[in-house]
């Protein structure tokens, strides 16, 4: 039998706080992030931006970054949008959700920035 990784978090450190399936990888570089972002295009589902500071992000909600980018297949525009988000709120999360209008939920989810607690 293998042994079981103890991912060290816990809630009275929010930087060590686990977030979507990603968190649990090392982070993305950033071709691996653009893989990601051209999956979510390929789906035809639509980007999203959310983010919120570290100490709440266990919460439920984010705040949404502008509105979905609803038909957006331009990866480039998606990592600009990204790093807009960034740039505004420097200590958040920042997250891209995929939104499924099929299946209307999210497709995917994932941390492209991590804030740092101030």
């Amino acid at each position: 039998m293998s042994m079981m990784q103890d991912y060290q978090s816990s809630l009275s450190n929010p930087n060590s706080r686990k977030f979507e399936t990603f968190s649990y990888l090392p982070a993305f570089d950033a071709e691996q992030t653009r893989a990601q972002i051209e999956y979510i295009v390929s789906k035809g589902w639509n980007p999203g931006i959310e983010h919120t500071e570290p100490e709440n992000a266990a919460g439920s909600y984010w705040y949404m970054w502008k509105l979905p980018m609803f038909g957006e297949t331009d990866v480039d525009a998606i990592l600009a949008e990204l790093k807009e988000c960034h740039d505004a709120h420097p200590n958040n999360h920042v997250r891209l959700m995929g939104f499924d209008n099929f299946a209307q939920s999210a497709g995917a989810c994932m941390v492209i920035y991590r804030g740092q607690v101030v």
